[in-house]
């Protein structure tokens, strides 16, 4: 690591915040500066290109700088005030917990931005293509980094507007009625979620998301509590998402364009994980113990439900589409994380962060698959893939196949890759719960959940068959391999897989002491 001013640092996380909203704004001006391509197309596609691989230059210097040997330490603060007369304070700072999803959020708006400058998705301009994308990676980055709750508001909401043009101008079929029903369904539950937002601020005096995590709910009645975590956890479970409240994400995956689906599942959806992490567990702890056990029931329906449905989807002669096999996995997959936080132990939520990280970059690489799988065959159907193109995929695109074979079984855990790591802690963390959590139902959960890797290493097993070894080899014409820039958009996700999987540590070195502080009463 390197020795970075704490004033660079500061001014390294205020730039990965503002940053992309200042390129933003560049992308809508008649020629982005700096830059010419050989159309104005081209020209602010790498304009995307270049504000994203400085966003994610600064991530990478800022995760450089952080000192490792106090992860539990808030770093790279700013602390000014906003609205005197609400006490909200624009309060940035990034912690072992934090860091790893500014990271994650850099990295895959800038692999999104360079897959698009090769393969833009068809429909309007590119200057709004880029612009939306541009303040989606200002909105996401925002909400890991601010610690004032009414700041964390207006980052969650800002996603909402890009991801829903993303969806209704660049998706695919029925992009419409699912950009319609994303949006619906995350602006019911936002509303329901500042309302508790609103009444820990009040009964508590601030909205400073440190002084409140320090507090530990000391200045907060129970039946407060109770009620803020329920409000709350209602908006974050919408986005996370639980069921039954995920049935938005199917078709919102399944409409969306490619780089739309990626950031969904990679991005988005940790931003609802994280709230319960950052805001639930160290501010309203007696009303998060309530409610833990209830949770985890819904984490585990969520992991069977998911998995039952990639099956019903995966299974030969059914309607299933590829794309929403792996929209449904992520429902599996979050209940993982949900199951490890309502634990309320180091392990446990150790293990939620960890699964955070290693389905941000596996399932980000299998909608990449997907969508150059549909690039070339004109279709994401199990059936036609499967069948109707008359040999397996490793004959006709032996790398294509490869590369979808690993994203399958680094998917369904295997040893060695990162999906292992975070769902095998997760059931520890429930095989030992918190005390007074009841040890006899979280059992039962960690054998349900157990279970459910088993359901996911079935269909992720049925869909490499088809997909990948099935079909008859004769006379099917070869398709595209994987292209230079694919190879360029994909080998980081492969890689920090596979890393993850071999050094767990990288991580878990980050957030196990700021997660023990968490849990013991707050962030310092």
């Amino acid at each position: 690591m390197i020795d970075i001013n704490e004033s660079v640092m500061q001014f390294l996380l205020a730039f990965l915040v503002v940053g992309p909203l200042l390129g933003a704004v560049a992308a809508l001006l008649p020629a982005p500066p700096g830059l010419k391509g050989k159309s104005p197309e081209q020209a602010v596609l790498r304009h995307g290109v270049t504000v994203t691989g400085a966003i994610l230059v600064a991530a990478i210097v800022l995760a450089l700088g952080f000192d490792h040997d106090h992860p539990s330490k808030m770093q790279a603060t700013t602390d000014i005030s906003w609205i005197p007369a609400l006490d909200v304070r624009i309060h940035l700072g990034t912690d072992g917990i934090s860091l790893p999803l500014l990271v994650l959020t850099a990295l895959l708006t800038f692999l999104c931005a360079l897959y698009s400058y090769f393969k833009m998705p068809s429909g309007p301009s590119p200057k709004a293509f880029v612009a939306l994308l541009l303040v989606l990676e200002s909105g996401t980055l925002a909400t890991f980094a601010v610690l004032d709750l009414l700041l964390f508001f207006l980052a969650f909401e800002m996603v909402l507007i890009p991801m829903y043009f993303l969806i209704a101008r660049w998706g695919g079929e029925g992009r419409t009625r699912a950009a319609w029903k994303f949006i619906l369904f995350t602006l019911l539950g936002s509303v329901v979620m500042l309302l508790g937002l609103l009444l820990i601020g009040i009964k508590a005096g601030t909205f400073d998301m440190v002084a409140l995590a320090t507090d530990n709910g000391r200045s907060l009645t129970a039946s407060v509590q109770v009620v803020a975590v329920l409000a709350i956890g209602i908006g974050l479970a919408v986005k996370t998402p639980m069921w039954p409240l995920h049935s938005w994400l199917p078709d919102a995956h399944t409409a969306a364009p490619t780089v739309g689906s990626v950031l969904l599942a990679g991005v988005l959806l940790k931003m609802g994980t994280y709230g319960f992490v950052r805001i639930l567990l160290p501010i309203a702890p007696h009303g998060f113990h309530t409610f833990a056990p209830y949770l985890a029931a819904f984490a585990v329906v969520g992991i069977i439900y998911g998995s039952l449905a990639c099956l019903a989807l995966a299974k030969q002669g059914a309607k299933g589409d590829l794309k929403r096999l792996i929209a449904y996995s992520s429902v599996g997959h979050m209940g993982f994380v949900l199951l490890g936080v309502a634990t309320m132990t180091p392990t446990g939520v150790n293990g939620a962060l960890f699964a955070n990280v290693a389905h941000g970059l596996i399932t980000g690489l299998l909608f990449f698959l997907v969508g150059a799988l549909k690039d070339r065959t004109g279709t994401t159907d199990l059936d036609t893939l499967a069948e109707e193109t008359g040999a397996a995929l490793y004959g006709r695109a032996p790398r294509l196949g490869g590369l979808l074979a690993f994203g399958a079984v680094a998917s369904l855990g295997l040893p060695g890759l990162a999906g292992f790591w975070g769902e095998m802690l997760a059931l520890f963390g429930a095989f030992r719960p918190a005390a007074d959590l009841g040890r006899p139902a979280f059992l039962t959960f960690m054998a349900i959940g157990a279970f459910g890797t088993l359901l996911t290493a079935a269909y992720m097993l049925i869909v490499v068959r088809r997909v990948c070894m099935g079909g008859v080899e004769q006379e099917a014409p070869k398709l595209a391999d994987v292209h230079g820039y694919e190879l360029a958009a994909w080998t980081p996700l492969v890689a920090l897989t596979v890393l993850a999987g071999l050094w767990p540590k990288a991580l878990l070195g980050l957030t196990d002491p700021a997660v023990q502080q968490l849990l013991a009463g707050g962030t310092r």
